[in-house]
């Protein structure tokens, strides 16, 4: 078959058998897939496919004798009604009659509906009277819409006419029923992609700005204005040319998507899962190392979908006033150039932003000045889309607009819906010229569920929102409402990740263009610094709090160190926090929270007791003792009750715990008599953010193994863990533990957890695993682990390990651990998306730091434990 001129594709032969017509279907598919490899026009593409099924549908109609039923209509209806098909979109067909159906008729129908299933043709088929349309259609907006779009196909024309002339009457759906109801299902549809187009798996049909948006503007402009393609809307004057031209571009990059999604799964997808991104890629032409062609591709999607979000505000105001007659009168003079009409902002002259790009930023701060402005007019957000594309230099090069936009982020509610606005109609992007570059930019991870550009402006959104979540961020409460320049923390929340995607480390290249913008900006010198160095340390607290001891006196001074002043701290620590809230909804959590408080605390009382007197470990230790004491006197136990315990630990133990750990500790040991038996202890689920379980055991190189595979195997996540040994070689260890999803643990496993614990301590030999099986979204992000041994002034080895979050990867590399005979001081648990990265201190049994040679051994066993090909 020559199809390459035929369109469409003819079926020439009345041997419509089943064999024939699915060859005849497969070899379409497959001379569409290769057109599409060509790059060929995907309107075309997706035109041509309705109109093969068109040919297919009409012989078939022939072929089951439906031809010889008058009355019948069949009718193209939804996306196929609009003469659009993918390759495993649904094949909308309604089969009308005007009065009812024959027994005769329905017997041809069903025969006809089994022959398009027995083809694996994806139909959605519904059989219908006039009046059925009528009540369903009244009852349904998702109905009425799927016959909006009714396409004759073959039968009776005159039962067609008479549907179209159901669905025009007033009593149907009129506009403005339709209108309200359409944006309200825009509203759910967005909700129920959690509202956000930028979701690491998009859904590019019904996430926020994706085809279905494009659609919603079609359907209320053909039901109100009567109009069968956007183009007729330009001669309205509701579109202009090049917004027309802009929505038609991105429905084409969507149909490009979807097209090639649709052929690589071959099943109807609409999200774009990991799964499938990278041969979607492939198959679209882009290339690059590694993930670079995932990557540019979804940062194309992002802003696309960007583009259709802002059209399709802009559009539905339009219609707003337009089909309700929502055209506020109440105007109130603002300044020269702007008036307020109702609850949003206009602009007085036309084309004022093209002549004068200063006044764009002026409206922003008039935005952030009154509260009662609540948007944008419609004509004034074309306005400054017009004026946005025409814009010859940065804003930030206009002495005007820099003043304005520092007024800006001044202004006590700047950062509200004045920043987002300006986030969300592209001002950033025009101001700064980083920014632009960053719109869209996605990495290749489970980690990071946001955009750079969306990742920064909820992390923006985070700070602004500190004097109201005290509940949630006390510390971070106190620290902003004290801060004396908040705007300094507000320009390192914007350039904090602005060089990603830049080739090198992008905390250094953000500060090197921070520095310049505040200098830019009129900022002192010293603020300028001061700023930048927010932005190249922006990960160092929260490596440290989550990936060090910071029980450790040395980490303590380490860090404080490099803070250097109470102020650096306070402002690292609102941006910290800020910053993991908003790389997902699921990295914060109470134990992250626990951490940081103390870190913060720890670093201030080094700070303030100056960092040229480090307090002596061993006046520490006493102090704690003291302290402990008085605590434990109000059990009854005297200082000589514990002075024999106590005399069993290691200094090293009371600057590890707190007093109150210690008095847990310290109750639970004087009363246990058998010391043959291990004693498992499980904290209050309120303590210190997370739950503790503390075991008391004769050490053994199997107790980290054993104990974090029981953890596993109740499917609960280690966060952390300290490894004690007493004088006379017992453990005195905790485990940190919380539920997977970040939560306390949950009560009813708890007392089976200690059993589970105590079981496996007496027979470490017969603990096992229960691997779960990997799930679905982190298959496509195995790699390779990589073993770092770190410079300690310790005797003992430090050790990080980044690897592949497997499930059972805790208890693989302690069991590594236990086959090289090593004892573990600490583990500091972090899993940051599929990427855990451990940091471990271990030592010989004789309590020695590793050879050269017992690393290179143990860094080789580790790799050979942890590698994706072992599984």
């Amino acid at each position: 078959m020559d199809f390459e001129t035929l369109s469409p594709v003819k079926i020439k032969t009345e041997n419509l058998t089943l064999p024939f017509l699915k060859q005849h279907i497969q070899s379409f598919n497959e001379w569409q897939v290769d057109t599409f490899k060509n790059q060929q026009n995907i309107t075309l593409i997706v035109n041509q496919r309705a109109r093969y099924i068109d040919e297919l549908l009409a012989r078939l109609w022939d072929f089951v004798g439906l031809n010889e039923s008058y009355d019948l209509s069949l009718i193209a209806v939804g996306g196929y009604g609009r003469g659009e098909l993918h390759p495993k979109s649904d094949i909308d067909l309604l089969i009308l009659s005007e009065d009812g159906f024959s027994e005769q008729s329905e017997q041809k129908i069903s025969q006809l509906i089994t022959l398009l299933w027995d083809l694996k043709l994806d139909v959605g088929q519904s059989v219908r009277t006039l009046h059925d349309c009528y009540e369903q259609g009244k009852e349904d907006i998702t109905v009425a819409t799927s016959m909006l779009e009714a396409r004759f196909l073959i039968g009776n024309k005159h039962t067609f006419k008479k549907l179209l002339q159901t669905l025009e009457s007033d009593t149907f759906w009129p506009s403005e029923s339709f209108f309200i109801a359409k944006k309200e299902e825009q509203q759910i549809r967005h909700n129920s992609c959690h509202g956000d187009g930028y979701s690491l798996e998009p859904d590019l049909k019904n996430g926020s700005g994706g085809l279905r948006d494009i659609q919603t503007v079609a359907w209320i402009a053909k039901c109100h204005f009567n109009v069968h393609s956007l183009l007729e809307l330009t001669s309205l004057n509701y579109i202009t040319p090049g917004e027309y031209r802009e929505l038609v571009d991105c429905q084409t990059f969507l149909w490009t998507i979807r097209f090639a999604l649709h052929t690589v799964t071959n099943r109807p997808d609409n999200r774009l899962l990991f799964d499938f991104q990278s041969d979607v890629a492939a198959l679209l032409g882009y290339k690059g190392e590694r993930n670079q062609a995932i990557e540019q591709m979804m940062k194309s999607f992002y802003q696309t979908i960007h583009r259709v979000k802002e059209l399709n505000e802009m559009l539905l105001q339009y219609f707003d006033e337009a089909i309700l007659g929502n055209l506020n009168q109440q105007i109130e003079n603002v300044d020269d150039h702007f008036q307020l009409r109702g609850h949003m902002i206009e602009l007085k002259t036309h084309t004022l932003f093209y002549d004068r790009p200063e006044i764009i930023l002026q409206l922003f701060l008039h935005i952030a000045k009154d509260p009662r402005i609540m948007g944008v007019y419609s004509p004034t957000l074309r306005e400054l889309r017009e004026a946005r594309r025409c814009l010859t230099q940065w804003l930030q090069n206009i002495p005007e607009c820099r003043t304005l936009f520092m007024q800006i982020i001044k202004h006590p509610r700047g950062m509200g819906l004045a920043f987002t606005l300006m986030y969300e109609y592209g001002v950033l992007g025009a101001y700064i010229p980083q920014w632009s570059r960053i719109v869209g930019q996605m990495q290749f991870d489970l980690f990071h569920a946001y955009t750079v550009d969306e990742h920064t402006h909820k992390l923006l959104k985070y700070i602004y929102n500190y004097p109201v979540t005290k509940e949630v961020h006390p510390l971070a409460h106190e620290i902003y409402s004290y801060l004396e320049k908040p705007e300094l923390l507000f320009l390192a929340a914007i350039f904090h990740d602005i060089a990603k995607g830049q080739k090198g480390d992008h905390s250094t290249l953000g500060a090197v263009d921070a520095r310049a913008f505040c200098e830019l900006h009129g900022l002192s010198r010293h603020e300028s610094k001061f700023v930048a160095w927010l932005v190249k340390e922006h990960l160092t607290m929260s490596v440290t709090a989550q990936r060090r001891d910071i029980s450790d006196p040395r980490v303590i001074i380490e860090f404080s160190k490099k803070v250097s002043d109470e102020k650096h701290l306070n402002f690292l620590y609102c941006l910290t926090v800020a910053d993991i809230c908003a790389t997902n909804e699921d990295t914060w959590n109470s134990w992250k929270g626990t951490l940081l408080r103390e870190l913060y605390h720890s670093t201030q009382k080094a700070l303030r007791r100056g960092l040229e007197n480090p307090r002596d470990i061993r006046d520490r230790i006493r102090d704690r003792q003291r302290k402990t004491l008085a605590l434990l006197a109000n059990f009854n136990i005297s200082k000589a009750d514990v002075k024999p315990l106590w005399k069993r630990f290691k200094l090293n133990y009371f600057f590890r715990y707190n007093s109150a750990q210690i008095v847990w500790h310290t109750t639970n040991l004087l009363k246990h008599q058998d010391h043959s038996q291990p004693m498992v202890l499980i904290s209050d689920q309120n303590a210190r953010g997370a739950t503790e379980i503390f075991v008391y055991h004769k050490d053994m190189p199997a107790l980290f193994s054993a104990v974090v595979t029981e953890i596993d195997n109740k499917k609960l996540s280690v966060h952390d863990a300290k490894i004690l040994s007493s004088r006379d070689d017992f453990s005195l260890s905790t485990f940190t533990v919380l539920e997977q999803d970040g939560e306390h643990i949950d009560p009813d496993k708890i007392q089976r957890l200690k059993m589970a614990i105590e079981k496996a301590l007496l027979s470490p030999e017969k603990v096992n695993s229960q691997q779960t099986r990997l799930i679905r979204i982190k298959r496509q992000f195995k790699f390779e682990p990589e073993v770092t041994f770190l410079p300690t002034k310790r005797k003992r080895t430090q050790l990080e390990v980044v690897a592949f979050d497997a499930p059972g990867i805790l208890a693989n590399i302690g069991e590594v651990f236990r086959r090289s005979g090593l004892m573990l001081d600490t583990a500091k648990i972090t899993t940051i998306g599929e990427r855990a990265e451990d940091l471990f201190i271990v030592s010989t049994e004789d309590g020695d730091a590793l050879t050269e040679q017992q690393e290179q051994n143990l860094k080789a066993n580790l790799i050979a434990e942890l590698s994706p090909e072992k599984e």
